[in-house]
């Protein structure tokens, strides 16, 4: 059998070239194909300034003699058809430049690696594994996630959990404890830091080298296939921190992969990226964009990946250490090329831009003139209510609108409201650390914190440990702090975190119109003095609604009196200082009436307890009509009460 048989066809060769392979990970890496009753192994690289390629491996003692590519075309494809099935074989390519230099590079395609701190590809099958996500997958199509509720963990595998001699959990061992976890906190999505293959545990990622290889750290590929599925079988989506902006400039990777700059920037201005100390993709060569569009589609196609919070989108919409933020066209070019195409495969994949910036429209469609993803990170309310927050209470007056801001362009993107891993790292604190006073003041903030961001139009998204109310910032060597829940105020905090994400996600104001303006309404915006604010947030029934009180300080008031849009009954559903979740106690127990009293604006308005450094959501008690009792109808009031909260 002929090496010809097996050569890319013209239209392949022409798609790569032009862009638009999309699944080019068919074509190249390290392939088994069967030859009559045998299996082969297939090897195809793109190398277009290599004078020679030979494959080395273990197979073949690293010597390459005997092992020498065929140059399919003058642009730098190369096949090698090798009689021998090499699965699970390591691998590399010997590659002698035109200037007479030799580099021992990984494969850019290979579907899995060596453990680090070795380099070597390794030949592995993807196929046989055999998936049970089928009602998930239905699922998704038939419930767009806009009007959904979506509460996002944001996991680093290497540090949730770790063995007792210190190593790492495998993907089936997170699997067996991260998604009981998971689900019995209530989130809806577990986003991933970085998983591609990389050689610095210390980078979490985002210094990667084999994109197409899921990290060895943890297990196999199929074992990684394993944990979505279990996730998605226990209605749990997987979202993967990805990195198509820059990449590791380590021998082996893809840095002047054949003596040249071929993944990267010919321009050193362009491509050298100092504060990381990577290398930034040339986004506007074609084959660069098959592979990183064809990545995308292999985490989506091979293990039923739900989305990508893509990272660092800054430095993909503008030049790299440009002054003045100077357009990339490329990069623009490219982030719509990716999220059209990754649009048309899928519809129902999350494209979660890590932006920083103020570009417009990031997330309007592609025909509309936007960047076409679906969500972004809303990073100035991050920025602006942690400023807030670590602000002593006595001078939030002070700060009033970094607190009101963020509702005047709300409404302009699709937005996840996050607090991730950037911001509990790195000198910065654990958020309960942030927060200003004593011990107890500490607790009561970060409860009013982490509901306000509930309340609060968007989409969430939460580090992992913030649930413990961890004093220590994450420390990504060392596993999270569980020894706190052995702690009252911590167990205490946990709980509230389960309740509270139980009540955004069976509360439909507090998610179904996140991303329209119908769905927020100031009551009072202007109470700097006591900084108390108090707001409506409504469904798409317009006439379910949710109230809002959140107070700032550690003023305690009774009697307190605010505006509402309707009369009747009112019962409080969460209150952040119930005492069985650390708080002192000052709630409202009893119904609240509400009056024909115009006050804030409202054509009725009750009186209240706000707690200290509380937040208050308050429910409408409907009425039903529920029997004929004795030929008369029996109207009652009802309210879920704790006790059906919990068995629901």
């Amino acid at each position: 059998m002929k090496i010809n048989t097996f050569l890319p066809t013209d239209y392949q060769i022409h798609l790569f070239h032009e862009g638009t392979l999309y699944e080019s990970y068919r074509l190249f890496g390290a392939h088994l194909v069967r030859v009559n009753e045998k299996i082969w192994t297939r090897f195809c690289v793109w190398a277009p300034n290599a004078e020679t390629i030979r494959l080395v491996g273990e197979f073949n003692n690293w010597n390459g003699e005997g092992y020498t590519f065929h140059r399919v075309n003058k642009e730098g494809i190369w096949m090698l058809l090798v009689e021998e099935n090499l699965e699970g074989c390591m691998y590399k390519y010997e590659i002698f430049t035109k200037n007479g230099e030799r580099f021992l590079k990984s494969d850019p395609f290979a579907f899995y690696s060596e453990l680090r701190p070795n380099t070597a590809s390794i030949v592995y099958s993807l196929e046989g594994f055999t998936w049970n996500d089928h009602e998930w997958k239905l699922k998704k199509t038939k419930k767009p996630v806009y009007s959904e509720p979506v509460m996002i963990y944001e996991v680093h595998a290497g540090s949730w959990k770790k063995k007792k001699d210190g190593s790492f959990y495998t993907y089936r061992e997170l699997a067996a404890d991260l998604i009981p976890y998971v689900r019995e906190h209530g989130y809806t999505h577990i986003e991933l830091l970085p998983l591609v293959e990389h050689p610095l545990d210390d980078s979490w990622g985002y210094q990667g080298t084999g994109y197409f290889s899921v990290t060895s750290r943890y297990g196999t590929p199929h074992d990684f296939m394993y944990f979505v599925d279990q996730c998605h079988q226990n209605d749990i989506g997987v979202i993967l921190d990805w990195v198509p902006g820059h990449f590791c400039k380590d021998g082996h990777g893809l840095y002047r992969f054949d003596g040249t700059h071929l993944y990267e920037y010919q321009n050193s201005h362009d491509r050298e990226n100092p504060v990381w100390g990577t290398a930034n993709f040339d986004l506007g060569k074609t084959e660069v964009q098959s592979f990183l569009i064809s990545n995308a589609l292999f985490w989506i196609d091979y293990f039923h990946i739900d989305g990508f919070r893509v990272d660092a989108v800054a430095n993909i919409i503008y030049w790299p250490n440009s002054e003045g933020n100077h357009a990339n066209p490329y990069g623009i070019g490219f982030l719509k090329k990716l999220n059209k195409v990754i649009f048309q495969y899928d519809p129902t994949i999350l494209m979660i831009a890590e932006d920083s910036t103020d570009w417009p429209q990031v997330t309007a469609p592609v025909h509309y003139g936007g960047l076409g993803f679906n969500y972004k990170w809303n990073m100035g309310w991050m920025n602006d209510i942690l400023e807030y927050m670590e602000t002593p209470s006595e001078y939030r007056s002070s700060k009033h609108n970094k607190v009101t801001f963020s509702l005047l362009y709300a409404f302009s993107e699709n937005f996840i409201l996050p607090f991730s891993h950037d911001e509990v790292v790195h000198g910065k604190k654990s958020l309960l650390d942030k927060m200003p006073g004593n011990y107890w003041q500490k607790f009561a903030q970060l409860r009013l914190l982490l509901g306000y961001m509930v309340c609060h139009p968007g989409k969430k998204l939460l580090f992992m440990g913030s649930e413990l109310g961890q004093f220590s910032e994450w420390k990504d060597k060392e596993q999270l702090d569980w020894n706190l829940l052995d702690y009252d105020m911590h167990k205490k905090m946990n709980s509230y975190v389960k309740e509270l994400i139980h009540i955004y996600k069976r509360s439909k104001p507090l998610y179904q119109l996140d991303h329209m303006s119908e769905g927020f309404e100031w009551i009072d915006v202007n109470n700097y003095q006591q900084s108390i604010f108090s707001f409506i947030r409504r469904g798409k029934n317009l006439e379910e609604f949710l109230v809002i009180v959140c107070n700032f300080t550690h003023q305690t008031y009774h009697n307190y009196k605010i505006g509402v849009p309707k009369e009747g009954k009112y019962r409080e559903i969460l209150n952040s200082d119930m005492d069985i979740f650390g708080g002192s106690g000052c709630v409202n127990k009893k119904v609240l009436k509400a009056v024909k009293e115009e006050f804030h604006g409202k054509p009725y308005s009750l009186e209240m307890t706000i707690p200290p450094f509380g937040i208050s959501i308050l429910r409408p008690v409907k009425q039903r009509k529920e029997r004929n009792r004795n030929g008369k109808k029996e109207v009652r009031s009802y309210a879920i009460s704790r006790r059906e909260r919990e068995q629901a």
